[in-house]
């Protein structure tokens, strides 16, 4: 099936006289007729459902949709982005090991690298992720367990070189984690090019609507957990019951052990009504994603010509410094546009208060245009050293291209920009 179909159809087939739309199954807890069968789904989870804190139903519908649209064994919905993110990481790190990420990703992701990741005993190395394949092999370790990037950096917009860090990754024996929440499945896939975890905020396109949060972890099945380096995976886990993950699971262990020893432990697993919705918008991605790219290219042109932008950054216009590894690696450049404001913070904040059609609100890849002042926001705990190695600028905006008509989008555009001339 082609995407658009499989946006539709995956994860759930309906029987005879079986509800065509998802069900919402809204129950915590599944009924056994014995003690013997829940001791066994005990030993053995994957063999049925036993709690909504593991698994749930409509949850792993989503969860089967996504796995799907990736190209992966098998996925694993989460709480938000930031519980993804977290959990991919935990499944390969304990206290006393390390793992490489770029500089550009999303400013909640480095203060969860260099602060909490931190305190719990993970080292996180950054690298600039345009710096040459020799400077960042120098910045492993022995003890590096992953490799960690974004498809599109959010909001820097940089695009990540996927099969320079996957052959970098496992060169030193660990797989690459790829954050695409900005490109989707329908832009991008990272499997096809090398990495090996993917993980999304659901909360933006793939949900699209602005009316839950969420995340997910999607496991290719192509790394090899056997080389000695990941004993967890390849040992008795005392935790539960003995069980060797590559041994029982193969190709699916990763997202096994995820759920098996992380779900169990932190709980972040979204409800079944969440996963409903998320799933209304999946539905409606491949759609979506299409108009996103053809009204912010539109965009992209008319803030490129105009005189109160000091500099435009979106990998969709030829002469952008992403605009080669666009092409290599996107079917389009996403709906997300950063761009400098001339007169810096104050002018950013000007032409941002006069907005009249745009929320400015902190949310990107929403059905409607939003706007955001990274620097003042969603960054703000960052240093200044910190802003300028995530390539953001002061008078930087971080703008996302709705579904509105884009002549709309342009009046309200012009509008901010009348402001910010003062």
């Amino acid at each position: 099936m082609k995407i658009e179909t499989k946006c539709l159809h995956a994860g759930y087939t309906p029987g005879n006289a079986q509800p065509r739309v998802v069900p919402i199954v809204q129950s915590t807890t599944y009924v056994y007729d014995s003690t013997e069968e829940v001791a066994s789904v005990f030993d053995e989870p994957t063999k049925s459902l036993i709690y909504s804190r593991f698994a749930n139903p409509t949850v792993m519908v989503v969860e089967a949709k996504i796995a799907e649209l990736e190209g992966g064994v098998g996925a694993m919905c989460t709480s938000s982005g930031q519980a993804a993110t977290l959990l991919s990481l935990l499944n390969l790190c304990s206290a006393g090991d390390s793992f490489v990420s770029t500089t550009a990703i999303y400013g909640g992701t480095v203060n969860l690298f260099s602060i909490t990741l931190k305190r719990l005993g993970i080292e996180c190395i950054y690298v600039d992720q345009d710096a040459g394949e020799a400077e960042i092999h120098a910045a492993f370790k022995a003890n590096t367990k992953a490799v960690f990037g974004e498809t599109l950096a959010n909001p820097a917009l940089k695009v990540l070189d996927i099969e320079k860090f996957a052959r970098i990754a496992h060169a030193h024996r660990v797989p690459l984690i790829v954050d695409s929440t900005f490109a989707t499945p329908v832009l991008c896939k990272p499997f096809e090019f090398g990495a090996d975890i993917v993980v999304h905020s659901t909360s933006k396109y793939m949900d699209g609507h602005a009316v839950q949060v969420g995340g997910v972890i999607v496991d290719s099945g192509n790394f090899d957990w056997t080389s000695g380096d990941f004993p967890d995976f390849t040992e008795p886990d005392p935790s539960y019951h003995g069980i060797d993950y590559v041994g029982t699971y193969g190709k699916a262990a990763y997202i096994i052990k995820a759920r098996m020893q992380l779900m169990r432990d932190f709980g972040v697993y979204p409800a079944a009504h969440s996963a409903f919705l998320l799933n209304l918008g999946l539905e409606t991605l491949a759609v979506r994603m299409k108009q996103y790219c053809v009204n912010a290219q539109i965009v992209a042109e008319y803030l490129a010509a105009c005189d109160c932008v000091e500099k435009i950054i979106y990998p969709g216009l030829p002469g952008d410094a992403g605009y080669a590894l666009a092409q290599k690696y996107l079917k389009g450049a996403s709906g997300v546009i950063s761009f400098i404001v001339k007169g810096g913070r104050e002018g950013a904040v000007r032409f941002m208060n006069a907005l009249e059609l745009a929320s400015n609100e902190v949310h990107v890849a929403d059905i409607r245009t939003c706007v955001l002042h990274p620097a003042s926001e969603t960054h703000r705990q960052l240093t200044e050293e910190q802003l300028a190695a995530a390539g953001i600028d002061p008078g930087m905006v971080r703008f996302s291209v709705g579904l509105e008509h884009v002549e709309d989008i342009i009046a309200d555009l012009e509008i901010g920009f009348k402001a910010a001339r003062g």
